[in-house]
């Protein structure tokens, strides 16, 4: 069965959904139709209009990228400027665009879960919750009949995610009443009629940031006219995502050789270290991407070093004052490495949906600095 691009799009928001996107960040579906078929999809770090002109040339359909296109909002679409050519490109060749950015950084299995699991460390934890990982219940009540339809639309919005489970509910039955009043339309009982229905109640977990959304759905394939529902707020945050992650080696090591290590680990021809090469390190901190901003949270985590890029001549001194190390693998090289495995999580999900679509990885896309 041929996919549409909305297809993947709920795909794509199942394996990184939005609302982990920090809130200057820009995701999702940046150019297309979503009713456009779909029958090979790439994946890339960035739409350059290299990858996006090679692209069209072999007949691509969906472009999915780390980085988005469009990062801020846009006054013109020049066709003369390079973002003007790519949406050029893009539009007439009917290749859509999707961008998974700081949502992907965040979600458990992740850009930074791939990046320490590359890295070898262990009993990892989030060094920085998300900006919207709050938490509450809904409670709904139905009709013991109708349950189906609810679940379905439930799963479809992604909630019930638990760390690495999704679909997750509770359930129990019992007796629902009600007594329709004059000018109420029913869909089970008589006006003036006190009904008793077998009903579930159905709990399940769902992100602040999507609740409402997940109501306005769920209304929308409920029976009843005025849908029972109940909302709990939780104090527990989804603790799995987040930017960031915090782990320890199997033994520790001295800066200098573990920066050695990584830089092998990671095929880079050369890291940047700040701090004492003899500092000796058992727990790491770790940002893909430009984590300079985090450089406070890695402190405060007990980390004897910090792995990330775009670290600035600021954050070095920072570190030096913390007593911290700081190993610099550039953006590039803390995020290339997904690609290939956003691939395979997007094949494996075309197979679990019943789907065709061929799905690979950008192979010619290198790292914009070179070393002298």
């Amino acid at each position: 069965m041929t996919a549409t691009v909305a297809q993947f799009v709920r795909i794509l928001d199942h394996l990184a959904p939005p609302r982990l996107a920090e809130s200057w960040d820009n995701v999702g579906l940046q150019i297309g139709n979503r009713n456009w078929p779909v029958r090979k999809v790439w994946t890339a770090l960035d739409p350059l209009p290299e990858v996006v002109a090679r692209a069209c040339e072999n007949d691509v359909d969906l472009l999915v990228t780390h980085h988005p296109l469009f990062f801020k909002p846009i006054r013109q679409i020049d066709c003369n400027s390079p973002l003007g050519r790519i949406a050029e490109m893009a539009l007439s060749r009917r290749l859509a665009i999707f961008s998974a950015h700081t949502n992907l950084d965040s979600v458990p299995g992740g850009v930074n879960d791939v990046l320490v699991g590359r890295m070898g460390l262990r009993t990892v934890r989030v060094l920085a919750g998300p900006a919207d990982a709050d938490m509450c219940k809904l409670a709904v009540f139905v009709p013991s009949n109708r349950v189906k339809a609810i679940l379905d639309t439930l799963f479809a919005l992604d909630a019930g995610r638990m760390g690495n489970y999704s679909c997750c509910t509770f359930r129990c039955e019992g007796v629902g009443t009600f007594l329709p009043g004059a000018g109420a339309s029913p869909a089970i009982g008589k006006t003036g009629v006190l009904t008793e229905v077998q009903e579930s109640r159905i709990e399940i977990l769902v992100a602040n940031g999507d609740l409402d959304a997940v109501v306005d759905a769920v209304k929308k394939v409920h029976p009843y006219e005025s849908m029972a529902y109940d909302v709990y707020p939780l104090t527990i945050r989804d603790q799995q995502a987040g930017l960031g992650r915090v782990g320890k080696l199997a033994f520790p090591l001295a800066l200098d050789a573990f920066a050695a290590k990584l830089k092998a680990a990671l095929n880079l021809p050369k890291v940047k270290v700040v701090g004492n090469g003899d500092l000796m390190v058992e727990t790491v901190a770790v940002c893909s991407g430009s984590g300079s901003s985090l450089l406070t949270a890695a402190v405060a985590s007990g980390a004897q070093a910090y792995v990330s890029g775009d670290l600035g001549y600021h954050s070095a001194r920072d570190a030096q004052q913390a007593g911290i190390g700081l190993i610099d693998v550039g953006h590039f090289g803390s995020e290339h490495l997904v690609v290939d495995v956003l691939a395979a999580f997007i094949r494996d999900a075309v197979k679990a949906s019943g789907i065709t679509a061929t799905v690979e990885a950008v192979d010619t896309e290198t790292d914009p600095f070179h070393y002298l």
